[in-house]
């Protein structure tokens, strides 16, 4: 693939200075502890003095296990995460310009459930991921949709900020040091 037709990935491409907020949808190291199980039960197998263990079948544990959560986290990764920047907020594989939002909604205090709580969530998700929260936004051309986040008080205040400074006119920050 040419390097123009590379599609970026914000996530990593972005430079850390310029990020507002940023929320990993899952970590590798957890793809290591059935692999380390299966470890543990051979030394335990070894340690018990018998002479017949039963390390094939370990290690093909080990290896289903270890892939299947490999790529359990490489979906979470690429479903889950979450960026904020001063010029777009990205929520799974979808990202829009923070400009692109009209308003960035209250949090729900009452025990009535708002419109933006029913929203479709951003990204590619049919729902807001497990262990996550909404945000309610509107956007410029009408609809109410849900940001998300797991620490979702301090997303919706960077959002909130990030906002109100498109609005107010305040260029965004570059990674070469230019704008506010």
């Amino acid at each position: 693939m040419a390097e123009k037709d590379r599609r970026p990935n914000p996530l990593k491409d972005t430079p850390p200075e310029l990020v507002l907020f940023k929320e990993i949808g899952g970590s590798y190291w957890t793809a290591a502890i059935g692999p380390v199980l299966c470890l543990i039960v051979f030394i335990v197998e070894l340690s018990t003095g018998n002479h017949e263990t039963h390390w094939p079948v370990l290690l093909i544990f080990a290896v289903i296990i270890g892939g299947f959560s490999y790529m359990q986290t490489a979906a979470a990764r690429q479903h889950v995460s979450v960026l904020l920047t001063d010029e777009f907020l990205t929520q799974g594989a979808q990202t829009i310009d923070v400009a692109d939002i009209a308003e960035v909604l209250p949090a729900n205090s009452g025990s009535e459930i708002q419109k933006w709580e029913v929203a479709r969530p951003l990204g590619e998700l049919s729902a807001v991921p497990r262990r996550r929260k909404g945000i309610g936004v509107v956007l410029k051309d009408g609809s109410t949709r849900q940001a998300w986040a797991r620490n979702v008080e301090v997303l919706r205040s960077e959002l909130t900020q990030a906002h109100q400074a498109i609005a107010m006119g305040i260029p965004p920050r570059r990674a070469d040091g230019d704008g506010a």
